[in-house]
């Protein structure tokens, strides 16, 4: 203990200043749960046409993102790549920090947080929503014994098993979060199965993106000496799981114009839906995809470069959650095949959704919960080696 303090003395005002600041920014979210909990979705911008709005463009992020921050510990433990292995135990932090923090924002938007152990100890298992509970919680149970086997030396043996299993649950666990859209038949924009497998490699890609991120920023903040050599092998990986996520999405609309029941909603998000056609071409490819590809594929990439594609990834993502979640509901359903419908509970009309400010606070006190938890664990536990440079890999 004596050590963990003296550690946190040396670090000086810098992270203080982190852990005051995403306090702070935890602090509002919270609030703004209290908030929409106490005056009712009225507040939001969400309505009985869209029930699922920002909060859970962040939370359905984080969970993604969860599933790939573990990708640098996968290659060390189930892949055998011994020159990531320093980076392991902060690869595992990250995934329980960044799933804790979606189960958070989703948890608190639903309302009703105290009835969380109701949905924990009732079931209906025909529901995809009781398999990921299962799902969730199983990841992080497993994740907190892989980190202790390879964190705690007479456990090391261990850590190969537990990798796998790790490995093989988060893969479960994306396909379980992409099957809660494939799964809703009802809606043209979700009803696919490749919903599955197209989450499976976005999360290789989020998750990367997040943690070069949070690399980068832990070695600068702690003047920790990290080398180019293992941040360009990391970019060039993140390279490759843009560029899959990019055919993946190339692919659902191919199969979606395929299907001519599915024209109008694919024209919808191509070509005239408006903020939503904007966030797939700009956002979604342009920003999450081609111009990250730019960056990474030049020999040698800066550090610069990696730090800015890997944030223009997470960009991408949030507008690719946005299409995917918002868009998805803001079509119309499709209630009477070749038949037009109206009514005045707004049937057969494009729904229209605003932001609202407690949403937004919601969301990013997500981020800051993920945060606050890298940050502290971090600076008490040996989850970051001292140096990760040339010499040290040697």
């Amino acid at each position: 203990m004596k050590i963990a303090l003296r550690e946190l003395h040396d670090t000086g005002a810098g992270w203080l200043l982190w852990l005051v600041a995403l306090g702070l920014v935890a602090a509002g979210g919270l609030s703004a749960a209290a908030y929409m909990e106490h005056h009712g979705h009225i507040v939001t911008g969400m309505d009985n046409q869209i029930v699922w709005g920002l909060p859970h463009v962040f939370a359905v992020f984080l969970i993604v993102a969860a599933s790939g921050a573990l990708n640098v510990a996968s290659m060390a433990s189930v892949f055998g790549k011994s020159d990531v292995k320093p980076l392991a135990p902060l690869s595992g932090l990250l995934a329980i920090a960044l799933l804790v923090g979606g189960l958070a924002v989703l948890m608190l938007d639903l309302g009703r947080p105290d009835r969380l152990v109701v949905a924990m100890t009732h079931y209906n298992f025909k529901s995809i929503f009781a398999w990921n509970v299962f799902l969730y919680t199983g990841f992080l149970a497993i994740v907190i014994a892989y980190l202790w086997t390879m964190l705690e030396r007479r456990m090391n043996v261990h850590s190969a098993k537990l990798g796998l299993v790790a490995f093989l649950w988060r893969l479960a666990l994306t396909t379980g979060t992409g099957s809660i859209f494939g799964f809703i038949v009802a809606r043209q924009a979700f009803d696919s199965a490749l919903l599955a497998p197209l989450f499976v490699t976005l999360s290789l890609a989020y998750g990367l993106a997040v943690f070069l991120l949070v690399l980068l920023v832990v070695f600068k903040g702690s003047g920790r000496p990290l080398g180019d050599a293992m941040l360009q092998r990391l970019a060039r990986l993140l390279a490759i799981f843009v560029a899959a996520g990019l055919y993946f999405v190339v692919v659902q609309h191919l199969t979606g114009l395929y299907f001519t029941k599915h024209h109008a909603f694919e024209r919808f998000i191509l070509v005239d839906g408006g903020v939503h056609t904007l966030l797939f071409w700009g956002g979604q490819i342009v920003v999450g995809g081609v111009l990250p590809l730019v960056l990474l594929l030049k020999p040698a990439p800066a550090r610069g470069a990696i730090a800015a594609a890997a944030a223009l990834v997470v960009a991408g993502a949030f507008a690719q959650m946005y299409v995917t979640i918002i868009g998805g509901q803001a079509f119309p359903l499709v209630l009477f095949p070749g038949l037009q419908v109206t009514s005045s509970f707004r049937d057969g009309v494009v729904n229209t959704y605003a932001p609202s400010l407690p949403e937004l606070l919601l969301g990013l006190g997500g981020i800051a919960i993920a945060g606050l938890i890298v940050l502290v664990a971090v600076r008490l536990l040996a989850f970051v080696p001292e140096r990760l440079d040339e010499d040290s890999l040697r």
